[in-house]
């Protein structure tokens, strides 16, 4: 039996040999197909070129017959192109058969807001993904690159290196963090007040700086950082029992105002929106594991981090 040389056989062949051998008709075939009539009857004769059969034979009375070939490519064909079609469709997923880690760039106002909601959601509906959280560094474009990291979570200012996916999760804004009683916590803040009282600033990259500081700049405010760290909890823990401030989530400082006896205040700078985002490399656009946990962040986001939820308190504190 001779080996078939696929690169010299014109695929484009197939669903024409379908129609012709299902309607047994060069016209009805070609209209299957969309072809024309003698574009059919060209195709025709080059498959029985290739295949060294007539495929189609007249019959007294008019009409075709298939011939024995022809016959017992019929049976073939519809598995084959099946077959075909499948390389090309978009593969089913069912999240529940799924058996995978998801490694995420986040901080602990995801840990605590979100992954305990996001957990529960993934036992339900996908089992076998469990979830890594990792720090942020200065590795971190490499990381999502090379796939070491699958997400990472950002605001919509962050710049992104070429070929980053960015989508929004939630809408958040800055709050000014003061503990109750303290002696600026009843006035309300200018802008210069921001140079008069120590600060905790929060660390993600290693780096104190922020945007609060380039709005500051802006005006010829310097502020003193007593504290920076890179953990939200840890600088409302500090402001409860100092006099020191932080410009923060109102989310999260709002989740953890009644425990630690905060105040949250408007805070007197020209932008205090937040456009929460998760970033993700070009490579992984087409994975739908990613995309689907991605959607799945989104629905968890909303209502625990977002805030237009209703479950998220937006009230300011009593004084």
């Amino acid at each position: 039996m001779r080996e078939v040389n696929l690169a010299g056989v014109d695929l484009n062949l197939l669903p024409a040999l379908e129609a012709l051998l299902k309607r047994r008709n060069v016209s009805q075939a070609a209209a299957d197909v969309g072809l024309s009539q003698p574009a059919m009857s060209r195709a025709l004769a080059r498959l029985r070129e290739v295949l060294g059969d007539t495929l189609l034979v007249r019959v007294p009375g008019g009409g075709y017959a298939l011939t024995p070939r022809a016959e017992a490519l019929a049976g073939q064909l519809i598995a084959t192109l099946d077959h075909v079609k499948a390389v090309f469709r978009e593969p089913s997923f069912d999240p529940a058969r799924v058996e995978r880690t998801i490694r995420i760039a986040g901080m602990d106002t995801h840990t605590i807001l979100l992954a305990p909601a996001l957990m529960a959601r993934l036992a339900k509906e996908a089992p076998g993904v469990d979830v890594r959280f990792e720090n942020y560094g200065a590795d971190l474009v490499e990381r999502v690159e090379t796939g070491r990291l699958d997400l990472a979570f950002a605001t919509s200012t962050t710049p992104l290196p070429p070929g980053a996916r960015s989508e929004s999760y939630a809408y958040d804004r800055l709050a000014l963090v003061l503990r109750k009683g303290h002696p600026m916590a009843k006035r309300k803040w200018t802008i210069e007040d921001y140079g008069k009282v120590s600060q905790v600033g929060i660390s993600i990259l290693g780096d104190a700086g922020s945007e609060l500081d380039a709005q500051l700049a802006k005006v010829g405010v310097h502020r003193r950082m007593a504290l920076v760290t890179p953990h939200f909890i840890a600088a409302l823990a500090a402001v409860a029992q100092t006099d020191m401030a932080t410009t923060i989530s109102r989310v999260f400082a709002s989740r953890f105002a009644g425990h630690f006896g905060l105040v949250l205040k408007e805070p007197p700078l020209a932008n205090v929106d937040l456009d929460l985002t998760v970033v993700w490399s070009h490579v992984r656009a087409a994975d739908p594991v990613l995309a689907w946990v991605r959607g799945v962040i989104r629905d968890v986001a909303k209502e625990t981090m977002d805030l237009t939820s209703s479950r998220v308190s937006r009230r300011p504190e009593k004084l």
